[in-house]
C-alpha cells in the first residue's frame, strides 16, 4: 500500500470515527434538552428537525455517511468496521462525561473489550479483496 493511501486512510477513518461520536452527541444532547420524549406523531419529528442540536447532529451525522462510503470504497469491510468501532467506546466516555449517562461494571466491560478487538484489528494491514476481473495492484490496495 503506498504510503499516501495509508494516510488517506487513516484521516478518513479518524472523520468517520469522529463525526459518529460528535453527530450522536449533537443530536442526543439536543433531544435530552427539548423536555419531553417523542411520541408518534410525525409532525413531532418534523418539529424536532428544527432544533438547532439535533439539525448540527443530522448535517454531522451526514458528512458521516459519506465519509464511511468513501472510506469502504477502498478498504475492506472487514477492517472498516472493527476499527471505527472505537467510535462506540468514544460515545460512551461522551455519553459518561458531558451527558450524566450511568454506565455499569457490565457496559464498561464491553467498551474495554471493544477497546480490544479494535487494537486487535487495527495492527492488521489495510487490503481489499480482489473483485471479480478487477486485478489488485501492489499490497492489494487498488
Amino acid at each position: 500500500m503506498t504510503r499516501h493511501l495509508r494516510f488517506k486512510t487513516r484521516v478518513l477513518t479518524l472523520v468517520v470515527v469522529l463525526a459518529n461520536v460528535l453527530g450522536n452527541f449533537l443530536m442526543s444532547w439536543g433531544l435530552k434538552h427539548r423536555g419531553a420524549a417523542l411520541g408518534a406523531s410525525v409532525l413531532e419529528y418534523l418539529t424536532v428537525l428544527l432544533n438547532p442540536w439535533v439539525a448540527a447532529g443530522a448535517c454531522v451525522l451526514i458528512v458521516w455517511l459519506l465519509s464511511r462510503m468513501a472510506l469502504l470504497s477502498w478498504a475492506d469491510l472487514s477492517f472498516v468496521l472493527p476499527v471505527t468501532s472505537i467510535g462506540y467506546v468514544l460515545t460512551a466516555i461522551v455519553g459518561w462525561t458531558l451527558l450524566g449517562e450511568h454506565i455499569g461494571p457490565g457496559r464498561w466491560a464491553g467498551t474495554l473489550l471493544i477497546m480490544g478487538g479494535t487494537a486487535l484489528v487495527g495492527s492488521t494491514e489495510v487490503r481489499t479483496t480482489e473483485r471479480k476481473g478487477e486485478p489488485v495492484s501492489v499490497g492489494g490496495v487498488r
